[in-house]
């Protein structure tokens, strides 16, 4: 095998939404970088094999979705007939231009990109492995951007074409007759909308008392009734305890509440129980940095770890495990390598599920401020009320707003319907700019739109919603 040497002022290991922007903006601010990927261009899980591939596919879903429903305004289509090579070229086609987007972008800012295996052999040196060669590759600074893979569930593996991952179910090889869903989190319910939506039967099955563990329970339980029109089941407090593959499918025995019979036979399983970080096999026991009890990189408020050469972002460095954080994440590393003064400190960061309806909230949710004992008030505006969600016929949505009833302020912003991720991005800026109640309220908002439920969500705090009648309380 070849071995050839390299320096560099910045290695970035991992070429995701964090990797990449860690490395271009590096380079924006005059570093000499190289960010170092398995993949022959920048783009990490989210483009390859998460965020834009299952968006891609859920619009699929809405499309399908709304051509059946448009019967009720008076417009009726025949069957849809799907062809599946060609949905799962378009798919390819949108992965294949923004990842060589970002290759000719890497070339522009005369990033060096490596495609290969790193790993660290010390706190300042890189062994990057390839097929016929290995590079070492010296540096001053280093950011950790390896990004997270699927969750397994050790008791339950079984090695079957049929038991998959979020990773195959978007390779979309097929449309089962029916499938199981072990996991009623976002991956879980995103996928099924789509499997569901091309025809097959879903079943979920979530160990929890509700779908979205976490999330606030009145947004839930608004999605809640509609996938329960959509999919075959939704069985919580249940968990799976075996998994047995069959000639015509894979059996599947439940434990939990009501259930009427505790083995099914399923033609696919889609194991989709969260994400872990890939913390493993890079090397990270031949430096100073330290892996917390959660199995994060730990990390201080500059993102870097516990060897000052060596930064973390992104899903290695700890909750929430979105592309966006890690994003952000990658800027304040970048600052920081470049000796400019610079924190991790965000007010808010959001998070949109991408089902129909759709979720999204920022800030504080009101189950943690029930949590905490915080005194707020929650100011909810039903979409039945706007104007723009009746010409949609998607009347099935909520806004509301946790409100600090002293100051005023907009603590928390918290969304159901379609179109949810859109306009939760008002509700960042809101809090990131410690907006107060009457911002939102006397901030003119463009009629008819969805954006309105947030100013009149504002408006009932008041009692002066013009929409709904609900005086504010004494």
């Amino acid at each position: 095998m070849k071995k050839t040497t390299h320096s560099t002022q910045v290695a970035v290991i991992g070429g995701g939404p964090g990797g990449y922007t860690a490395a271009f903006m590096a380079a924006d601010l005059g570093l000499q970088v190289t960010l170092i990927d398995l993949e022959p261009n920048p783009g990490g899980v989210c483009l390859y094999r998460g965020c834009i591939p299952s968006k891609a596919l859920l619009h699929v879903a809405k499309v399908l979705t709304e051509s059946r429903e448009a019967t009720q305004w008076g417009i009726e289509f025949g069957e849809p007939k799907i062809d599946l090579n060609q949905m799962r070229s378009w798919k390819e086609s949108v992965v294949g231009k923004m990842t060589q987007g970002l290759g000719e972008l890497c070339k522009h800012r005369n990033v060096q990109f490596i495609q290969g295996r790193a790993s660290f052999l010390d706190s300042t040196t890189l062994k990057i492995e390839q097929n016929d060669r290995a590079i070492s590759v010296s540096y001053d600074h280093a950011v950790l951007a390896t990004g997270s893979r699927p969750a397994t569930i050790p008791n339950l593996s079984l090695d079957s074409p049929r038991v998959l991952d979020s990773t195959g179910a978007l390779e979309l090889r097929e449309v089962p007759k029916n499938m199981l869903v072990i996991g009623g989190g976002y991956i879980g319910l995103e996928l099924g909308t789509v499997y569901s939506a091309l025809g097959c039967e879903v079943s979920v099955v979530e160990m929890t008392s509700g779908l979205l563990p976490g999330v606030d329970r009145d947004l839930v339980g608004i999605l809640t009734r509609q996938l329960k029109t959509h999919f075959h089941a939704i069985m919580l407090n249940t968990k799976v305890v075996q998994l047995r593959e069959e000639a015509n499918g894979i059996q599947v025995r439940l434990e939990g509440e009501n259930l009427q019979d505790s083995e099914h036979v399923f033609e696919q399983v889609l194991i989709a129980v969260g994400r872990k970080a890939n913390t493993n096999g890079v090397g990270l026991e031949n430096t100073k940095v330290q892996i917390n009890q959660s199995g994060f990189v730990h990390v201080d408020a500059q993102r870097r770890t516990t060897d000052s050469r060596i930064y973390a972002i992104g899903d290695v460095a700890g909750q929430p495990m979105l592309a966006h954080k890690a994003a952000y994440e990658a800027r304040i590393a970048a600052e920081a390598i470049a000796g400019h003064k610079v924190a991790f400190e965000p007010r808010a960061i959001p998070a949109v599920v991408f089902t129909d309806p759709e979720i999204a909230w920022c800030g504080l949710t009101e189950t943690q401020a029930k949590a905490e004992n915080r005194s707020v008030e929650v100011c909810r505006f039903p979409w039945g009320a706007s104007g723009r969600a009746m010409t949609l016929s998607r009347v099935d949505g909520v806004t509301k707003l946790i409100i600090d009833p002293e100051t005023e302020q907009v603590l928390g912003v918290g969304i159901v319907g379609s179109g949810a991720g859109e306009l939760i991005a008002e509700g960042v800026l809101a809090i990131e700019m410690a907006a107060v109640a009457s911002d939102l309220q006397w901030s003119i908002h463009p009629h008819p739109t969805l954006s309105e439920t947030v100013m009149e969500a504002a408006e009932v705090f008041f009692g002066q919603s013009v929409h709904i009648y609900r005086p504010k309380k004494a």
